[in-house]
């Protein structure tokens, strides 16, 4: 059974989240501010951590700062949807995703689910050779496999190819006209609307909310590229 640290200053939260994983078949221990999330961890076993940003005594930056210095364990943060500026930093300082407040509890299942299958099944963070991530979104090249927190999706061979392009160059902004170059390996005239096609068909398997994507992020004028 795997063992999920919750930690908010507010206790209906906490409760409120407790019912929901354990309703899944989690253990969960519970934590009111960072001070107590890191004794929690130095005490058992933890294989996830769900954890506020803003409350008293340590907030969770800084205690995501001093879980980095004595564990790996997957953390997601919590957060208000008006801290934009405190998602970004958590990131840096070592948060794997986050969860915005009202919860939609599909896609805290998922995520959930998504980093304890990464964490457990990569040995802790060690990266698996023939595998390409971002997010939720897992490649496994040699098996031919892609998968969405866990859970398989199926891709045309051109969909693959060019999902297979943008992981390999996280980041990397890719015109119409390149990808076009690469993966149907033709000259490129006028195919900016295919490209579009198929990239719209990702977004429709790959993210949550195809029109506000999360991975296959667009760069006006430009291009498309793959986000973590």
């Amino acid at each position: 059974m795997y063992r999920i640290l919750v930690c908010d200053d507010e206790k209906d939260i906490v409760s409120a989240l407790k019912i929901y994983l354990v309703s899944e078949g989690y253990e969960v221990v519970e934590a009111y501010n960072g001070k107590e999330a890191l004794s929690r961890i130095r005490e058992k076993e933890i294989h996830l951590v769900l954890m506020d940003i803003m409350m008293p005594e340590m907030d969770g930056i800084t205690a995501m700062v001093k879980i980095r210095e004595i564990s790996n364990v997957p953390v997601i943060l919590l957060t208000a949807k008006s801290e934009d500026t405190d998602k970004v930093l958590g990131l840096t300082v070592g948060a794997d995703d986050y969860v915005t407040k009202p919860f939609n509890p599909v896609e805290l299942q998922a995520r959930v689910k998504s980093q304890l299958r990464r964490y457990m099944m990569l040995g802790g963070g060690n990266v698996k050779k023939d595998v390409l991530t971002a997010g939720g979104i897992e490649m496994d090249d040699k098996a031919k496999e892609v998968t969405l927190d866990g859970e398989m999706v199926q891709l045309t061979r051109t969909e693959y190819d060019i999902l297979k392009l943008l992981l390999e160059h996280k980041g990397e902004v890719f015109s119409p006209n390149e990808i076009y170059r690469q993966v149907w390996k033709d000259t490129a005239f006028g195919t900016e609307n295919t490209v579009a096609v198929h990239i719209r068909h990702l977004r429709e398997k790959l993210e949550y909310d195809p029109a506000a994507p999360r991975y296959l992020k667009v760069v006006w004028g430009r291009g498309y590229k793959m986000e973590e």
